[in-house]
């Protein structure tokens, strides 16, 4: 019988982990296939730290790299020298990076220089932007040149890559396994919202809310104080309607979030939430606005209709599918769309109960079966 492989798992921030860990399950699962390891950059500590506590993951190899005020050189050079070793160390036979973060390029090229096989998760999305979402783009294009393995979530993303001429055959939809991770979340780790939710804001998601989540770099300065003008005149256009806006920590963010929104009774400024916490917070939720990629994906599982505040989304099959709309930063345009929202009840119906586009919840599955199949025809 021929030996395990030896695959290392390569992520750094809290979406990777979410998104890799149903991988990391799958291959788990079959120890006769794969001995498995994890090595975390953690270029975000505590969010990384958070959501592997969720799935009960504990890495094997763990770099460390996150100072105060870092910057892309400081993560790009300690990743790439940490992961130097791990390399050496672990010798692996293949090396899994996930999306688009400066991890998931660091993580292939550390890999590409060692000359072993590379497995890209979530390959293929594109807005053709250089600089839109940064440094997300080019991340990901850079990756997409190294990959042996292309693990695209969807039809379009396939598209995208054949578009820049990578090998049809190495070339896998799969479905995202973000989608996994949500069902698996939501079946088997109940919330804690007395534990993570202030008193007010247990009240206010017994009630009508609106979630809303923004930490994009492209968004900061001008577009997120425009975002926030339209959130402030969303909870003044409806005292009856809470809004529940969990501000990420990034001080470009924080700061403003407070001195614009503090102050508004029916706005509710939370803490960052686990990622348990957080995808029951959306199951709850009536409307969601968003920057974020993974919850453009996951809410709809969840039936939510999603307004996508960027001018661009790497993600175009939810608003193909009539699940999603990209309304920008405009504030007119944000508040007429949330208005839209409430008081017309058929159009809030149209972008509901509709079939994920961007996967089944058995995205990890194919993932592990396509990755034994490449392994074992692989010669060294």
């Amino acid at each position: 019988m021929a030996a395990a492989k030896k695959v290392l798992l390569v992520f750094g921030t809290r979406p990777e982990t979410i998104k890799m860990a149903p991988v990391w399950m799958a291959l788990k699962a079959q120890p006769e296939r794969f001995d498995v390891k994890l090595a975390v950059t953690a270029q975000h500590r505590s969010m990384l730290d958070q959501a592997m506590r969720d799935f009960g993951l504990t890495p094997e190899f763990d770099l460390d790299v996150m100072r105060d005020n870092q910057d892309l050189f400081h993560i790009t050079q300690r990743s790439l020298e940490g992961l130097r070793g791990v390399l050496d160390q672990f010798q692996p036979d293949c090396v899994l990076v996930q999306g688009d973060t400066t991890t998931t390029f660091v993580g292939a090229l550390a890999a590409f220089y060692r000359r072993i096989a590379i497995g890209h998760v979530e390959a293929g999305l594109r807005t053709w932007q250089k600089y839109s979402p940064y440094p997300e783009e080019i991340n990901r294009r850079l990756t997409g040149c190294m990959a042996d393995l292309h693990f695209a979530p969807t039809g379009l993303s396939r598209d995208n890559l054949l578009a820049e001429r990578i090998n049809a055959d190495t070339i896998h939809v799969t479905g995202n396994t973000g989608i996994d991770a949500l069902m698996w979340i939501l079946a088997n780790r109940p919330p804690q919202f007395d534990r993570v939710l202030p008193e007010r804001a247990q009240e206010a998601i017994e009630q009508k809310f609106i979630l809303v989540t923004t930490h994009r770099r492209e968004s900061f300065g001008a577009p997120l104080l425009e975002s926030l003008g339209a959130i402030e005149e969303i909870a003044a256009k409806y005292a009856d309607r809470h809004i529940v806006f969990p501000v990420h920590p990034n001080p470009n963010v924080k700061n403003i979030v407070h001195q614009r929104l503090g102050a508004k009774t029916n706005v509710h400024l939370i803490e960052p939430l686990d990622y348990v916490n957080f995808s029951h917070l959306m199951n709850r939720a009536e409307i969601i606005l968003t920057d974020s990629g993974g919850v453009q994906e996951e809410a709809p599982s969840l039936s939510k209709p999603v307004l996508v505040m960027r001018e661009t989304t790497e993600r175009p099959e939810g608003v193909e599918a009539g699940v999603a709309k990209l309304v920008g930063t405009n504030r007119a345009r944000i508040v007429d769309e949330v208005t839209r929202l409430i008081e017309d009840a058929a159009y809030r119906g149209s972008m509901t109960g509709i079939a994920n586009p961007y996967g089944d919840g058995k995205a990890a599955t194919r993932i592990a079966d396509i990755l034994a199949s490449h392994l074992s025809q692989r010669v060294a």
